[in-house]
């Protein structure tokens, strides 16, 4: 099943312009997407991310599963309604959560028995189970049920991995086909379905990778993602990796890299074509006092600098955290105020940090987009 997406212009180097049609609205490409893993951006309210233009955020299968459940979410008409969000919206499968518990699963083909990381309780995955609850939460956009493998992992230990993700992308296609009307928002937007994007794997193996993306293009999803990066790697075996894939994915539908990464990361992902991408930095460093601004802040291309607001220099310091920035942190609180709050342990501290970082992202990605609206002569 086809998704609209919409293709305004390409660069040479890959990097494209693009619009991406949702049931909740349309998303403009390259997008960085906020990720609100337990149906929240962590600190920052819904309207808050909508002054920010945040165009689709992430909620995770995985924690709304096991808190508040996924029935719970569909009887409340879906993640949207239930966060009151009415934006496009994309769910993970997962897979990345149950792979973080290493110590606390069991995989088989047929998917993941776990136990709970909040009380120990057991339970299984599998990839139709996956799609269940990601189509009872109701984002626009869902991933099939995948296996992440480790970082280093020998090839062997890849190409198996691999293999169990292709045999469970197969599976989880075939459930969103036969169920994908059971969507909580059916009957208010008729004739509009979610999209299941699949997920690359092949760890940093050049001729896995080019396998996986062969063999899921075979099973022609509406959007492909790149997984299992940004797990440990150098930065420069992800940049190999994403432009490996990338030449094998279908140019006319979206591409999308999970899980990346730093500012000046998602902007040179964003020119090499990549159309999506999300990372939970913006808002785990802010909580954790760092802050990212231009060394220029008067040219919003100039380098990255990143600001630890915990250091003592910043004690006195009466001037914004990047006086070309015009989020609301910036247009109204110093840099000595976020350190004291930050030192007191006042929540505002991390609220008012995750708001400039993510501002800071979304700003990154809408200067991106322009600069590749731009024809070449």
């Amino acid at each position: 099943m086809s998704l609209p997406f919409a293709i305004a212009n390409t660069k040479a180097d890959g990097g494209r312009r693009a619009q991406l049609t949702l049931p909740h609205g349309c998303v403009q490409t390259p997008v960085f997407m906020p990720v609100g893993t337990a149906a929240t951006v962590k600190a920052v309210p819904q309207d808050v991310l909508e002054k920010l233009n945040a165009e689709i955020i992430l909620a995770n299968t995985y924690h709304l599963y096991l808190r508040p459940g996924h029935e719970l979410i569909r009887r409340a008409g879906g993640v949207h309604r239930f966060m009151s969000w009415e934006r496009p919206m994309l769910t993970d499968s997962g897979g990345f959560q149950v792979f973080s518990l290493a110590k606390l699963r069991k995989i088989s083909d047929d998917g993941v028995e776990f136990r709970s990381h909040l009380d120990g309780s057991k339970h299984f995955f599998s990839p139709e189970h996956s799609m269940e609850v990601q189509i009872a939460l109701g984002a626009d956009v869902m991933m099939v049920f995948d296996e992440c493998v480790e970082t280093p992992a020998s090839w062997e230990r890849t190409k198996s991995s691999m293999a169990l993700t292709h045999a469970w992308a197969a599976r989880s296609k075939k459930y969103w086909e036969e169920h994908r009307h059971e969507v909580p928002w059916a009957s208010e937007l008729a004739g509009k379905h979610q999209a299941l994007f699949g997920i690359v794997q092949g760890g940093m193996y050049a001729d896995l990778r080019r396998e996986s993306a062969e063999r899921l293009v075979e099973m022609d999803f509406p959007g492909y993602a790149i997984g299992g990066l940004a797990v440990g790697e150098p930065r420069e075996v992800t940049r190999e990796m994403i432009a490996l894939t990338l030449e094998h994915l279908p140019k006319d539908k979206p591409r999308y890299v999970m899980g990346v990464g730093y500012p000046d990361e998602i902007e040179e992902y964003a020119k090499m074509g990549v159309d999506m991408m999300d990372c939970v930095l913006p808002t785990r460093a802010g909580r954790h006092g760092l802050l990212f601004a231009r060394e220029d802040p008067s040219d919003r291309a100039s380098a990255v600098v990143r600001m630890n607001i915990k250091k003592q220099e910043y004690a006195e310091d009466q001037g914004p955290i990047d006086s070309g920035c015009t989020c609301p942190t910036c247009r109204r609180y110093s840099r000595a105020y976020l350190r004291h709050l930050f030192a007191s342990g006042e929540p505002l501290g991390a609220t008012l940090n995750s708001i400039h970082n993510l501002s800071f992202y979304l700003e990154t990605m809408e200067r991106v987009r322009q600069d590749l609206a731009v024809s070449e002569s």
